[in-house]
């Protein structure tokens, strides 16, 4: 446990209150506005090493899938879940591969370029033609391949429903149950690859009561957003932490 023990000691102050915010956020998106994982993502990686960062978040992510899932279990698209599991398995295949070669400054720069694409092909969701299966392959991949590098599949899957015009309930429902199973999953990716270890599932776990006051406040917000205010939210989130990817 002495990697628990430097881990923790190397924290200052200010590290341990962006975690708590970032806490916060990964609790709220998940019941609330899903863009806001990947800005957690973005700031626990400026007070973590990238990589350990991508384990601490996993940890963070599945105590708010648990909370997502109860939440919304009347409002999911298995059907479609069900279409994207395959590709998804391959894009994760394909990320815990990127993993092993490379480094993190290209880690950021390849999730923030992906992001600001699938940007602009959403500005055209007639165009991007969401309803074909070969689309939903492709966004189910780059999930998959994002999500395992960097807790980053959020966007993709995003900006997919909302080209698919799910209603925000809908959208809450499938993401949380899909990114559920994802993030499983991940876990013994992430173990193979030497980035969950005990110390960052531990620093994790600590974090969880944070998410479990996040999803909280996400259930009491989400009932006061119309649809077309959810939809504008989470492109602009998605478009935020896309930018600071890239250029940050």
């Amino acid at each position: 446990m002495d990697g628990l023990a430097t881990l923790w000691i190397s924290l200052p102050l200010w590290g341990w209150l962006v975690l708590a915010l970032c806490a916060l956020l990964i609790g709220f998106s998940k019941t609330a506005l899903g863009g806001l994982a990947l800005v957690a993502v973005v700031l626990t990686s400026q007070v973590v090493a990238t990589k350990d960062s991508t384990a601490v978040v996993l940890v963070m992510l599945l105590v708010g899938d648990l909370v997502a899932t109860w939440t919304y279990r009347h409002d999911v698209d298995w059907r479609l879940i069900g279409r994207l599991i395959p590709p998804v398995l391959v894009g994760i295949g394909a990320g815990a591969l990127f993993l092993n070669w490379v480094d993190g400054p290209t880690l950021k720069r390849t999730m923030g370029a992906i992001m600001l694409v699938l940007l602009v092909l959403g500005l055209w969701p007639d165009k991007l033609a969401a309803h074909r299966p070969s689309v939903g392959m492709a966004y189910g991949g780059l999930a998959g391949f994002t999500t395992m590098v960097a807790n980053g599949g959020g966007p993709p899957m995003s900006l997919y429903l909302l080209a698919r015009k799910y209603d925000k309930l809908r959208f809450l429902g499938t993401t949380a149950w899909f990114f559920f199973a994802v993030n499983l999953i991940k876990v013994p990716f992430s173990i193979g690859n030497g980035i969950l270890r005990a110390e960052t599932a531990v620093l994790g776990a600590v974090l969880a009561p944070l998410v479990l006051v996040g999803t909280w406040i996400g259930r009491l917000t989400i009932k006061r957003i119309n649809q077309a205010t959810f939809e504008r939210l989470v492109t602009a989130f998605v478009a935020v932490a896309a930018i600071y990817l890239l250029f940050g």
